[in-house]
């Protein structure tokens, strides 16, 4: 344990655990995703990750979202009515300021696809302000922190239209991670090579994980990347054992997404892979 500087008591913890529970979105299954409640509500069930997406406001306020617009599964708007999913674009959160976004909830809404996802007023909250939310439970239950991995929602054809630059996009977000003192504790990731390469460029201490969707090449998305992240989060579609085998022989350590059943989860366990992202992080205590 160490103090802070205002003499709270912190329980650190810099080492990966073992096994990686991350909980996608908090726990896009039980809780509102990308929330507060969702990701304490994780810290509950026992994960060691907190996985999120990271979307910019137009006065250039980070906050937890994985689309850069009011996606319309999920949003209500501030007079009650839903978004029809013609529309969800136009509903560009980075041509909003911040005080535009707090007016739009993001709980309430019963969502199609996760029918157990517990309904309550939310909104899509500054990163700041969860790990402040986050820091202060850990410190009131005297448990160590636990990982950020940070998802940068960036792809080349919406530069400048739903979001910075990867320079400007990297550089705001680290600037809220080395605000609040953090470094030690995020992972950032992403399908978009262009800012793990600048993060490998000018933050090389910064873990990083590279993500690859289901009809990508492992070996081929490495390769354009250019150098080893920390970690590769490969579609657990992707995965055998020999795939698992051949990555661990490179020292690459593997967690695959989105694994929502408990069959899938012990395959992958049996296989070797060294951690796993669920919308369902309950699974991992039955």
């Amino acid at each position: 344990m160490s103090e802070n500087k205002k003499g709270e008591t912190i329980v650190t913890n810099q080492t990966l655990a073992s096994f990686d529970k991350e909980g996608h979105r908090g726990c896009r299954g039980i809780m509102p995703e990308n929330t507060i409640p969702a990701m304490l509500h994780a810290l509950d069930l026992g994960v060691t990750t907190l996985e999120m997406d990271i979307v910019f406001t137009k006065d250039r306020k980070a906050i937890l979202s994985h689309e850069p617009f009011f996606n319309h599964e999920i949003t209500t708007k501030p007079d009650g009515s839903y978004i029809d999913e013609k529309d969800e674009k136009d509903y560009n959160i980075y041509q909003m300021t911040y005080e535009e976004v707090k007016k739009y909830d993001v709980g309430m809404k019963p969502h199609p696809r996760f029918p157990q996802q517990q309904k309550m007023k939310a909104i899509k909250p500054l990163l700041a302000d969860v790990f402040a939310a986050v820091k202060q439970d850990m410190i009131t239950r005297r448990r160590p922190f636990p990982y950020y991995n940070i998802e940068t929602k960036t792809t080349a054809a919406t530069d400048d239209i739903f979001h910075p630059k990867p320079g400007e996009f990297v550089e705001l977000l680290m600037q809220v991670i080395k605000e609040n003192q953090m470094e030690d504790y995020v992972i950032i990731q992403s399908f978009d090579i262009r800012t793990l390469k600048y993060l490998h460029e000018f933050y090389p201490a910064i873990k990083t994980s590279l993500l690859i969707d289901e009809n990508e090449n492992i070996g081929e998305k490495i390769a354009s990347l250019g150098f080893m992240p920390s970690f590769l989060s490969p579609h657990y579609s992707l995965l055998t054992k020999t795939v698992v085998d051949g990555l661990h022989a490179h020292k690459q350590k593997i967690i695959p997404w989105t694994v929502n059943d408990k069959a899938t989860i012990d395959h992958l366990k049996k296989m070797g892979v060294d951690g796993i992202i669920t919308d369902y992080p309950n699974l991992f205590n039955e």
